[in-house]
């Protein structure tokens, strides 16, 4: 039975934890206190439950156990008795609402609230909506973790001292603070997307929760492009999840997948949000990478890629979205026809950021091959494969470098846009 409970308080944190957080938070204005009480409520869950059995709905038992431990912790401050009333007020309010609310679109906009540094804005997203530990953040954004730690805290004391409004806002505030979200929610779909098979972290449930708060996003502001233009990005990528692998777990890059595995369903659905997204006739960011994506799906109707696009594509992602990211994409389109001008795109977007970017060294990797500076290139790949954590990647990539003496061309195109770690 302890097993049995244990499996369940993980399913519960995996799958509930952002809206388990975003309604505590909503309800106390405390981020850091609704962490605090529903970690707590989370040893009472492992203690309790082998005993008294799990209960029918974890997610609300939870809930319930982590308010009481707020309104607890509130009556031990000290809390003047006005105040009191109004927690208890709030407590029998959300008692009576079942199934809770959800109440992360109002934490992710408090979170890319002015006052909060932008530079904090998406991690502290990823951690409070989607659950992600300070590590795996500082990870994703090359940042000592101790440091990460150290900004996030402080950004929920300044969420919790100024007494920051936990709602959706209107007008130019939300226009101002949507491309942070948009930005929050669409790394936690590469966490999800990148989650190596079979591996007990949780991360592959992030996809999903991402897309689900894309069409959150797309009911909430309905004439909004980039938000149609996000959802329509993540669908054509989660289309092609059930290709990504063969039958033995191989990874399969994209110019290999079978496109008849495709899901039929979500290319339909997210050709037509691209298409709402244009009538509006702004192009921002997540048009243009769900545009990209969509040339990589017309394959599996004309059977090839059409490369002019990607690269007139990238150019203009570049262009809207300056950064690693962008940068390493467009020089991945260009390596097929020209290896010599993506070289030179890498070249000048090296940093100390692209040291421990994995896909920029895959992409040098490949330009360096396909110009026959083979030598280079097996360094290059040597550390792109030292930075890539998923076995079957690992594999293939060192498959690919051992072909470049008799083959290094051919190979170098075929690696040129299979393993961004970014989804686009």
């Amino acid at each position: 039975m302890t097993g049995d409970a244990r499996r369940a308080a993980e399913t519960a944190a995996r799958v509930a934890y952002g809206r388990l957080i975003a309604s505590l938070a909503a309800w106390s204005r405390d981020i850091a206190g609704a962490e605090d009480a529903l970690a707590e409520a989370f040893v009472a869950a492992l203690r309790t439950w082998p005993e008294r059995g799990i209960p029918d709905a974890p997610d609300a038992w939870l809930l319930t156990a982590a308010r009481n431990n707020l309104r607890n912790r509130h009556r031990h401050d000290g809390i003047r008795a006005a105040a009191a009333q109004e927690i208890e007020r709030r407590h029998d309010a959300l008692a009576e609402a079942a199934p809770f609310p959800d109440e992360r679109l109002k934490l992710l906009f408090v979170c890319a609230h002015p006052a909060i540094d932008a530079g904090i804005r998406t991690p502290l997203m990823l951690q409070t909506v989607l659950g992600l530990d300070a590590v795996r953040i500082a990870s994703a954004f090359l940042v000592a973790p101790a440091a990460m730690g150290q900004r996030l805290v402080r950004a929920k004391a300044k969420i919790r001292d100024a007494g920051l409004r936990f709602e959706v806002p209107e007008g130019d505030a939300l226009q101002g603070r949507l491309g942070d979200v948009l930005d929050a929610v669409y790394a936690a779909f590469g966490t999800g997307w990148d989650a190596v098979p079979g591996a007990a972290t949780g991360t592959g449930d992030l996809a999903q929760e991402a897309i689900y708060l894309g069409r959150l996003l797309v009911e909430l502001l309905p004439g909004e492009p980039e938000a149609q233009g996000l959802l329509a990005l993540m669908l054509y990528c989660e289309a092609r999840r059930s290709a990504r692998r063969d039958a033995a777990g191989g990874f399969v890059p994209l110019d290999r997948q079978d496109a008849t595995l495709w899901s039929r369903d979500m290319i339909v659905e997210a050709e037509g949000l691209l298409t709402a997204a244009s009538r509006a006739g702004r192009f921002g960011r997540y048009g243009c990478e769900a545009a990209i994506q969509s040339v990589h799906v017309q394959r599996g109707v004309t059977g090839r890629t059409n490369h002019a696009a990607l690269e007139l594509l990238y150019d203009l992602l570049a262009a809207h979205a300056p950064g690693v990211g962008s940068t390493v994409g467009r020089a991945a389109a260009y390596v097929a026809r020209d290896p010599a001008a993506a070289l030179a795109q890498l070249d000048a977007a090296r940093a100390a950021a692209t040291e421990r970017y994995q896909p920029w060294w895959v992409t040098r990797a490949t330009a360096l091959a396909a110009l026959g500076r083979v030598a280079e290139a097996r360094d290059a790949m040597s550390t792109a494969i030292g930075l890539t954590e998923d076995a079957a990647v690992r594999a293939w990539l060192l498959g690919v470098m051992d072909g470049w003496p008799q083959a290094a061309i051919s190979s170098g195109a075929r690696a040129s846009n299979s393993h961004l770690r970014s989804p686009a």
